[in-house]
This record gives C-alpha cells, structure tokens and sequence, in this order.
C-alpha cells in the first residue's frame, strides 16, 4: 500500500458517473495502441533511436519479465534516470507490464540526490545509463547500491558505451529474457507514477499521481487543443517532468501518434530537427520558443516548416512573444498548471490571437478553479486571490508526508497552488505570479513577474528577473536581475526611460538593477528567485564590507 494515498470517494464517484475516470490503466490501453498501431513509429530521438509501437512493447516485455525475475512485484517502485532518449519508452511500459510505479530522476541527480530520493520512495529497482555527459553512472549505482536497503536490483541503458562493470544492459536482457504475457492486477485508481518535484524553493516532494489522473489529463490535454494520430510531438524537455513525460510521451501514445525527442536544445538544431521529422506541435518553457524565435529573426536562419502550435508553460507568455510566434506561423498558447494539478487552464488555439497573452487560459473540461483569499474564502471575479482547482487530474499526495499534503490538499479536494491570479466573469483566468514573488513596498504588494513582463524588449534587457531588495525604510525595494543583450549594457536610467514611454506605473518600475550572466531557472523555465536573493544578500554583504 503506498502511504500518504489520498482519493475522496465522493468526488471519485462523481468521476466514474460522469466518465472522466474509467477501469482502463495505461497499461490497458497501451496495449490497444501496439494492436492498431503496431508497425507505426512511436517514438524517435536526435541521437539516432527509431521505435514502432510493436518495438517499444518487444523489448519493454522483456524488461518487465527480467524486473519480474528480480522480485518487482506490483505497486513497487522502479526509479529510472534517463536522458531525452527514446528508451525511456521502453522503461515506462515495462513498468506498466509489470505493473509498478513508474518513478523518473533527473539525469542530472548525483549520488547523494540518488540516495535520498530512492531511500524516501523505497526503490526496488533502479535503471540508467552506462555512461553520459562525462559521467560513469554505472559505476556511481555501483557505488551507492549499499546505501538503499530495498534496492534489489540495476539495469543500463547501453545507448551509448557498452557495461564496463559487468550489470546487465537493456541489449543482454533483451537478448537472455522472453516476453512477459500475463497483465499485472492493477486498478485504474492505483498510483502510477511518483514525480519528484523540481521546486523553486529548494525542496523537492514527492508527487502521487494515478492512472486515472494520467489518462483523464492527457485526454484533456491532446482534446483541447485539437490534436490527432497524424500530429508529430517534438519535444526537448527532460522527461522527468510532467511535460516531458506526461505531455511529450503519454499524450502522442494516448493519440496513437508519434514523438521526437532532443538531447540537448538548441534554437538551431531544434529547427533542423523539427523540418526533418515534420513536427507540427511542440511543448516547453518560454527559453525555448523564446530561443528558436530569436535565431530565425536574427540569424536569419531555416524557418519552421510544419509546426503550427508551441504551448507554453512554467510563466505567463507575454504579447509580444505570441506575435512574434504568429508572424512565423505559430500559434502560441499559453497552459498552466503544476505537477501536482498537471496543467489544467490553457488558452484554446482558437481564441490565442484574439486574447493576445492577456490571460492564462479556461480549464479543461471536469476542472474547477478559483480564486480565494489568505483564509480560502473565493474572492469576487476581477479580484486577486490564490489559484486554486479541483478535478479528476490532481494529484493524490505526496509519498510518505501526509503533514505537507494536509497544507496544499484540504477535505474538499481543493488543491492551493500558491499562484496568484484573477478571473474575470467569463471565467478567463490570469495567473499574475506566485504569492512568494510578491513584493511588499511600503505596504503595497507588487507581483514581480508583472514587472518582468513589462520589461520585455527593453533595449540592452536579455533575460532578466525581478526580486525584492531589503530596505530599511519601505521592507522592500524593486530589484531586477538583467543578463545583458545585443552588446548594450543596460542602465537603470535607460530601463526606467522605456517604461516611461510605455506608460508603465512609475510603481513598477526597478528601483536597483543588478548584471549577471544567466538567470537560474529549474529544467522547467521557473526562476528560481531564491538564489537571487541570495546572491543578492551576498553582493550587498561585500559592497557594505567595501564601504
């Protein structure tokens, strides 16, 4: 029994009467995906991998058959550490196969993120590559096996170099394991997946998700924006996340479509490999599209063939990135959400022009969302007030930690996201920042990402981010982190003359701007201000040493 596994049977019925929730697992209907679409490609990389549907479902039975082997029983959890590559599929749906929770880590985790998240979710089984990016991680699972009391047993993905240390490869399992036939007793209300959160705090938790809040967000998610089995997914996120792997793998299998992966991003290859392979949708953080959009438009370079629609999540899309996205034939439409309520508001390709990145989105069908204040009551429509939802797609707590649950999840199945937003009467909603980004200015609060979205396209202003500087006199002043662009180094003059000119309230204006060379951002695109904060604290320190 997974501990902390929180489902009201009031509103699961509810899902069941109204069909949002059925008895179909993943499982279940991956296997009708490879009998109608056995000998299609499923799944391809930049890195050379091709698989059919039939492919994928060979080689992840046999997988299934040797974690069998190895004690993997249902409702263990697998751990797998995987770069952007077409294996992860045969992971996942040999974890499907064999009917345990799927549980990915960042390829970038070292030993000791192993050990802790593998001992917090008790790991039975753990797979990863023999060697990447300058890493021997087949010696490093060596090194920490020990260390994980209900590790059983490791698997490689030899992708790239062959076992050096003699564990088995997905290549010898392959060649030395028959198929598992049988389906493992597994109900469509049954964690199946366990997502660390990547955070913009610094702690990470352990996110519960079902097979029914799987397959009801990804059926939402391909429904509301038109997508069919002929669409070609390309995506570059890592696929530890929900959009890398709910979005760029279980959405074209619940199509009965196709995906393309990408190691490593970049604007050009990216377009390069979006041409050849006839990608028509794409999904990502706003550096991405940000990224390929700026290379066409200033380098002059391919133009984008195929693809017709990029969703864009992790922040607010600002305007002037949807219309610099249409004039190449790209509609971009913002989606919001978190791991926890897997993206559940977004903007329908529809309406994308029309609203012009003023609003965050509707929620897909079956999904409620509101608006509430400090002490949960629903503020009036136009209001500011947390964002907070409720529906078939969220989350079932987090493993292990019922106390953290209990904060964010209360009785009635309201999940509170610690976004703030505000929603005008037809029920557009606008999320306007997290409620740790505020700013408190001499008693007046001011959202940081507001401030942000003003300063795009200011001359001299690459990427940047907005925090709150300690002030003796007003508890915060405006500071704004700038990376330096186009050769010009930004001054505080120069950002504050083309706010001016823009009519932006002198109240939003950056009060201190502080040079660095990149914004820390999560594998997602969120800012991480709490570094700045602290590299803030820290430049202050020696500039009052130095005074």
């Amino acid at each position: 029994m997974i501990p902390g596994l929180r489902i009201d049977e009031q509103h699961k019925a509810l899902y069941y009467e109204k069909g949002y929730w059925t008895t179909h697992t993943l499982n279940d209907i991956w296997i009708e995906r490879v009998r109608n679409h056995g000998d299609k490609e499923y799944v391809a990389d930049d890195q050379g991998s091709r698989l059919t549907y039939r492919e994928v479902d060979d080689r992840a039975a046999r997988l299934a058959s040797w974690l069998a082997g190895h004690g993997v029983a249902v409702g263990d959890v697998v751990s797998f550490q995987i770069p952007t590559w077409a294996e992860f599929s045969i992971v996942y749906v040999a974890c499907l196969k064999v009917g345990a929770v799927m549980h990915p880590l960042s390829w970038k985790f070292n030993d000791e993120d192993l050990v802790y998240n593998m001992n917090k979710v008790g790991t039975k089984a753990f797979i990863c590559p023999t060697y990447f990016h300058k890493c021997d991680y087949e010696k490093m699972a060596l090194d920490i096996a020990d260390r994980i009391p209900s590790l059983g047993s490791v698997a490689l993905i030899d992708k790239v170099e062959p076992s050096l240390h003699g564990l088995p490869t997905l290549s010898s399992v392959a060649r030395a394991s028959q198929p598992l036939t049988a389906k493992p007793a597994v109900s469509a209300d049954d964690v199946a997946c366990i997502l660390t959160t990547s955070g913009t705090t610094g702690k990470s938790k352990e996110v519960m998700l079902t097979h029914n809040n799987l397959v009801f967000s990804e059926r939402s998610f391909v429904k509301g924006f038109k997508r069919g089995e002929r669409d070609v997914m390309f995506m570059p996120s890592p696929l530890n996340h929900a959009t890398g792997f709910f979005h760029g793998i279980l959405s074209p299998m619940i199509l009965g479509g196709r995906t393309v992966l990408m190691q490593d991003f970049n604007a050009k290859g990216a377009i390069a490999l979006m041409n050849a392979e006839g990608a028509t949708w794409s999904m990502g953080a706003t550096p991405f599209i940000y990224d390929i959009l700026t290379h066409i438009e200033k380098e002059q370079g391919e133009p984008l063939e195929t693809l017709g629609l990029f969703l864009c999540g992790g922040a607010p899309v600002p305007s002037s990135l949807v219309r610099r996205a249409w004039r190449q034939g790209i509609l971009l439409c913002e989606i919001y959400g978190s791991t926890e309520s897997c993206p559940h508001v977004y903007v329908p390709p529809e309406h994308c022009l029309e609203w012009d990145g003023a609003w965050s989105g509707i929620p897909f069908e079956g999904i409620e969302v509101r608006a509430v204040d400090e002490r949960r009551r629903e503020v009036e429509r136009g209001g500011h007030g947390e964002e907070c939802s409720r529906g078939p797609h969220q989350f079932v707590g987090y493993y292990a930690d019922p106390e953290r649950t209990d904060r964010i999840l209360d009785g009635e199945g309201w999940f509170y996201s610690g976004d703030l937003c505000r929603i005008d009467e037809g029920g557009r909603i606008r999320i306007t920042g997290r409620k740790k980004e505020i700013i408190i200015r001499g008693g007046e609060n001011i959202c940081a990402t507001e401030i942000d979205d003003y300063l795009e396209g200011c001359p001299g202003v690459g990427k940047h981010a907005t925090i709150g500087m300690p002030d003796n006199r007003l508890g915060e002043r405006i500071c704004t982190f700038v990376v330096p662009a186009d050769g010009v180094v930004p001054t505080l003059a120069g950002i504050t003359a083309y706010l001016h000119e823009r009519h932006v309230a002198r109240r939003l204006w950056p009060e201190h701007i502080e040079l660095i060379d990149a914004i820390p951002t999560t594998a997602t695109g969120k800012v991480k201000r709490f570094l700045l904060t602290d590299e803030l604290k820290k430049r202050m320190g020696e500039a009052a040493a130095g005074a």
